[in-house]
Protein backbone atom coordinates (compact mmCIF):
# COMPACT_ATOMS: atom_id res chain seq x y z
CA UNK A 1 0.00 0.00 0.00
CA UNK A 2 1.63 3.15 -0.94
CA UNK A 3 0.20 6.65 1.06
CA UNK A 4 -0.12 9.52 -0.62
CA UNK A 5 1.62 12.06 0.67
CA UNK A 6 1.94 15.64 1.08
CA UNK A 7 5.98 15.73 0.63
CA UNK A 8 5.49 14.42 -3.14
CA UNK A 9 5.06 17.98 -3.59
CA UNK A 10 8.10 20.00 -4.05
CA UNK A 11 6.72 22.89 -1.64
CA UNK A 12 5.53 21.10 1.33
CA UNK A 13 8.96 19.04 1.36
CA UNK A 14 11.15 21.71 1.12
CA UNK A 15 9.00 23.80 4.15
CA UNK A 16 9.56 20.75 5.83
CA UNK A 17 13.78 20.52 5.16
CA UNK A 18 14.07 24.53 6.03
CA UNK A 19 11.67 24.56 8.97
CA UNK A 20 14.20 21.77 10.79
CA UNK A 21 17.07 23.00 9.48
CA UNK A 22 16.22 26.76 11.23
CA UNK A 23 14.88 24.90 14.24
CA UNK A 24 18.37 23.06 14.73
CA UNK A 25 20.13 26.16 13.86
CA UNK A 26 18.25 27.65 16.44
CA UNK A 27 17.12 25.55 19.15
CA UNK A 28 20.12 22.75 19.07
CA UNK A 29 23.70 24.09 16.98
CA UNK A 30 23.50 27.30 19.23
CA UNK A 31 23.21 25.78 22.57
CA UNK A 32 26.16 23.87 21.73
CA UNK A 33 29.10 23.83 25.07
CA UNK A 34 26.34 26.15 26.83
CA UNK A 35 23.93 24.07 28.31
CA UNK A 36 24.18 21.80 31.07
CA UNK A 37 22.65 17.95 30.82
CA UNK A 38 20.35 16.28 33.52
CA UNK A 39 20.42 12.40 33.87
CA UNK A 40 17.21 10.39 32.89
CA UNK A 41 15.62 8.03 34.94
CA UNK A 42 17.34 5.28 32.38
CA UNK A 43 20.79 6.92 32.72
CA UNK A 44 20.54 8.77 29.41
CA UNK A 45 21.25 12.39 28.89
CA UNK A 46 18.69 15.55 28.88
CA UNK A 47 20.00 19.11 27.72
CA UNK A 48 17.62 22.08 26.94
CA UNK A 49 18.40 21.85 23.20
CA UNK A 50 16.06 18.10 23.80
CA UNK A 51 12.95 19.41 25.33
CA UNK A 52 13.19 22.54 23.04
CA UNK A 53 14.03 21.77 19.97
CA UNK A 54 10.99 18.52 20.55
CA UNK A 55 8.42 21.47 21.90
CA UNK A 56 9.03 24.27 18.76
CA UNK A 57 9.31 20.91 16.27
CA UNK A 58 6.08 19.77 17.44
CA UNK A 59 4.45 23.16 17.02
CA UNK A 60 5.51 23.68 13.48
CA UNK A 61 4.50 20.78 12.54
CA UNK A 62 1.13 20.62 14.14
CA UNK A 63 0.55 24.14 12.65
CA UNK A 64 1.42 22.90 8.93
CA UNK A 65 0.24 18.97 9.02
CA UNK A 66 -1.81 18.93 11.61
CA UNK A 67 -3.63 15.58 10.37
CA UNK A 68 -0.39 13.48 11.57
CA UNK A 69 0.61 12.43 15.50
CA UNK A 70 3.90 13.31 17.06
CA UNK A 71 5.76 10.80 19.02
CA UNK A 72 8.75 12.06 20.34
CA UNK A 73 11.70 10.87 22.28
CA UNK A 74 11.50 13.31 25.23
CA UNK A 75 6.97 11.87 25.67
CA UNK A 76 5.35 9.23 27.89
CA UNK A 77 5.51 5.62 26.73
CA UNK A 78 1.67 5.79 26.75
CA UNK A 79 1.95 9.16 24.57
CA UNK A 80 4.50 7.05 22.34
CA UNK A 81 1.91 4.60 21.62
CA UNK A 82 -1.10 6.26 21.26
CA UNK A 83 0.92 8.48 18.54
CA UNK A 84 2.19 5.37 16.87
CA UNK A 85 -1.78 3.79 16.85
CA UNK A 86 -3.16 7.24 15.04
CA UNK A 87 -4.62 5.85 11.71
CA UNK A 88 -3.37 9.21 10.19
CA UNK A 89 0.20 8.34 10.47
CA UNK A 90 2.84 9.86 13.07
CA UNK A 91 6.24 11.89 12.82
CA UNK A 92 8.76 9.89 15.08
CA UNK A 93 11.32 12.65 16.12
CA UNK A 94 14.44 12.45 18.00
CA UNK A 95 15.39 15.75 18.98
CA UNK A 96 18.82 15.64 19.50
CA UNK A 97 20.57 12.19 18.51
CA UNK A 98 23.77 11.86 20.54
CA UNK A 99 23.19 14.06 23.42
CA UNK A 100 26.13 12.56 25.63
CA UNK A 101 27.86 14.09 22.37
CA UNK A 102 26.09 17.08 22.48
CA UNK A 103 26.51 17.83 26.23
CA UNK A 104 30.26 17.22 26.16
CA UNK A 105 31.24 19.35 23.38
CA UNK A 106 32.23 16.65 20.70
CA UNK A 107 30.36 17.44 17.26
CA UNK A 108 29.05 14.51 16.42
CA UNK A 109 24.52 14.65 16.78
CA UNK A 110 21.75 15.32 14.86
CA UNK A 111 17.95 15.83 14.44
CA UNK A 112 15.89 12.93 13.10
CA UNK A 113 12.86 12.88 11.95
CA UNK A 114 10.63 10.97 10.20
CA UNK A 115 7.31 10.31 9.03
CA UNK A 116 5.25 7.09 9.42
CA UNK A 117 1.90 6.01 7.91
CA UNK A 118 0.44 2.67 8.25
CA UNK A 119 3.49 0.94 9.01
CA UNK A 120 5.55 2.59 6.22
CA UNK A 121 8.40 5.65 6.64
CA UNK A 122 6.79 8.01 4.22
CA UNK A 123 9.73 10.44 4.63
CA UNK A 124 12.59 11.04 6.73
CA UNK A 125 15.59 13.62 7.83
CA UNK A 126 18.79 13.69 9.26
CA UNK A 127 20.22 17.12 9.94
CA UNK A 128 23.78 17.52 11.09
CA UNK A 129 24.30 21.47 12.72
CA UNK A 130 28.02 21.52 12.93
CA UNK A 131 28.53 20.39 9.47
CA UNK A 132 25.39 21.90 8.10
CA UNK A 133 24.26 18.65 5.98
CA UNK A 134 21.19 17.66 5.43
CA UNK A 135 20.32 14.18 4.62
CA UNK A 136 16.80 13.27 3.66
CA UNK A 137 14.21 10.50 1.74
CA UNK A 138 11.12 10.19 0.92
CA UNK A 139 9.35 6.62 -0.09
CA UNK A 140 10.13 5.48 -3.36
CA UNK A 141 12.24 8.75 -4.46
CA UNK A 142 15.10 8.17 -2.99
CA UNK A 143 17.42 10.37 -0.69
CA UNK A 144 19.19 13.47 -1.03
CA UNK A 145 22.36 15.30 0.83
CA UNK A 146 22.07 18.37 1.36
CA UNK A 147 19.17 18.71 -1.77
CA UNK A 148 21.59 16.69 -4.53
CA UNK A 149 20.90 12.78 -5.42
CA UNK A 150 22.36 10.46 -2.59
CA UNK A 151 23.30 7.14 -3.57
CA UNK A 152 24.93 4.52 -1.97
CA UNK A 153 28.26 3.36 -3.28
CA UNK A 154 31.97 2.83 -2.30
CA UNK A 155 35.11 1.39 -3.97
CA UNK A 156 35.30 -1.12 -1.27
CA UNK A 157 34.22 -5.11 -2.19
CA UNK A 158 35.39 -6.81 0.56
CA UNK A 159 34.61 -7.17 3.98
CA UNK A 160 38.50 -6.57 4.78
CA UNK A 161 39.04 -3.27 2.99
CA UNK A 162 35.86 -2.22 4.85
CA UNK A 163 35.91 0.87 8.30
CA UNK A 164 32.98 -0.55 9.95
CA UNK A 165 30.70 1.51 12.50
CA UNK A 166 30.31 -0.82 15.41
CA UNK A 167 28.65 -0.10 18.91
CA UNK A 168 30.12 -2.97 21.30
CA UNK A 169 28.29 -1.84 24.27
CA UNK A 170 24.91 -3.43 23.18
CA UNK A 171 26.23 -6.63 21.38
CA UNK A 172 26.08 -9.65 23.50
CA UNK A 173 29.64 -10.47 24.85
CA UNK A 174 30.41 -13.59 22.66
CA UNK A 175 29.73 -11.36 19.55
CA UNK A 176 31.56 -8.38 20.63
CA UNK A 177 34.32 -10.90 21.94
CA UNK A 178 34.73 -12.43 18.74
CA UNK A 179 34.62 -9.22 16.89
CA UNK A 180 37.41 -7.70 18.64
CA UNK A 181 39.55 -11.03 18.24
CA UNK A 182 38.73 -12.16 15.05
CA UNK A 183 38.08 -8.38 13.34
CA UNK A 184 37.48 -9.17 9.77
CA UNK A 185 37.13 -5.73 8.62
CA UNK A 186 40.36 -3.00 8.54
CA UNK A 187 39.02 -0.90 11.18
CA UNK A 188 36.64 0.15 13.37
CA UNK A 189 34.48 3.01 14.55
CA UNK A 190 31.72 4.42 17.03
CA UNK A 191 30.40 7.85 16.86
CA UNK A 192 27.69 8.26 18.94
CA UNK A 193 24.80 9.17 17.19
CA UNK A 194 22.68 6.36 15.67
CA UNK A 195 20.73 8.53 12.64
CA UNK A 196 24.24 9.78 11.51
CA UNK A 197 25.82 6.52 11.22
CA UNK A 198 22.71 5.05 9.41
CA UNK A 199 23.58 8.39 7.14
CA UNK A 200 27.56 7.95 7.13
CA UNK A 201 26.66 4.37 5.81
CA UNK A 202 24.46 5.65 3.14
CA UNK A 203 26.76 7.85 1.83
CA UNK A 204 30.13 5.17 2.05
CA UNK A 205 31.54 7.06 4.73
CA UNK A 206 31.90 3.61 6.78
CA UNK A 207 31.11 1.04 4.90
CA UNK A 208 29.26 -1.63 7.35
CA UNK A 209 27.25 -1.33 10.17
CA UNK A 210 26.15 -3.27 13.99
CA UNK A 211 24.68 -2.17 16.75
CA UNK A 212 22.63 -4.82 19.28
CA UNK A 213 19.90 -1.77 20.36
CA UNK A 214 18.18 0.95 19.07
CA UNK A 215 14.50 2.75 19.56
CA UNK A 216 12.55 4.10 17.02
CA UNK A 217 13.71 7.43 16.83
CA UNK A 218 17.06 6.52 16.51
CA UNK A 219 16.87 4.90 13.31
CA UNK A 220 13.24 5.46 11.64
CA UNK A 221 14.58 8.29 9.16
CA UNK A 222 18.33 6.80 8.77
CA UNK A 223 16.96 3.75 7.82
CA UNK A 224 14.50 4.97 5.36
CA UNK A 225 17.77 7.06 3.87
CA UNK A 226 19.74 4.08 3.53
CA UNK A 227 16.98 2.11 1.97
CA UNK A 228 16.21 4.77 -0.74
CA UNK A 229 20.16 5.65 -1.81
CA UNK A 230 20.49 1.73 -2.55
CA UNK A 231 21.98 0.19 0.86
CA UNK A 232 20.65 -2.95 2.54
CA UNK A 233 20.06 -3.54 6.55
CA UNK A 234 18.19 -6.24 8.38
CA UNK A 235 18.49 -7.33 12.18
CA UNK A 236 20.76 -9.90 13.48
CA UNK A 237 17.80 -12.70 13.50
CA UNK A 238 17.79 -11.43 9.93
CA UNK A 239 14.15 -9.46 9.88
CA UNK A 240 13.16 -5.96 8.83
CA UNK A 241 14.69 -3.43 11.07
CA UNK A 242 11.68 -0.99 10.73
CA UNK A 243 8.60 -2.47 13.11
CA UNK A 244 5.75 0.14 13.81
CA UNK A 245 5.91 -0.57 17.70
CA UNK A 246 8.27 1.43 20.25
CA UNK A 247 10.29 -1.75 21.02
CA UNK A 248 14.74 -1.37 20.50
CA UNK A 249 15.77 -3.32 17.34
CA UNK A 250 19.34 -4.14 16.37
CA UNK A 251 20.35 -3.82 12.96
CA UNK A 252 22.91 -4.62 10.43
CA UNK A 253 23.52 -2.76 7.96
CA UNK A 254 26.14 -1.67 4.69
CA UNK A 255 26.59 0.53 1.82
CA UNK A 256 26.21 -2.36 -1.27
CA UNK A 257 24.69 -5.71 -1.50
CA UNK A 258 27.45 -7.65 -2.08
CA UNK A 259 29.03 -6.05 1.55
CA UNK A 260 25.85 -6.49 3.09
CA UNK A 261 25.69 -10.61 1.98
CA UNK A 262 29.69 -10.75 3.29
CA UNK A 263 28.82 -8.85 6.52
CA UNK A 264 25.55 -11.02 7.26
CA UNK A 265 27.60 -14.45 6.37
CA UNK A 266 30.32 -13.69 8.82
CA UNK A 267 27.99 -12.56 11.77
CA UNK A 268 25.66 -15.71 11.34
CA UNK A 269 28.87 -18.17 10.90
Amino acid sequence: MTFNSPFTQADHWLKLKEGIIQLAQTEVLARFEKVNAETKQDGSLLTEADTQMQIKTQSFLKKNWPEFAFLGEEASLQTQEKAMNNTNGCWILDPVDGTSNFATGIPFYSVSLALMVQGQLIAGLVYDPSRNELFAARQGLGAELNHQPLKAKTTKTTLSQCSSIIDFKRLSPPLATRLATHAPYASQRSFGSVALDWCWIASGRGQIYLHGSQNIWDYAAGWLILKEAGGKSCTLDQQTVLLAKVEKRSAIAATTTELFSEWVQFLHH
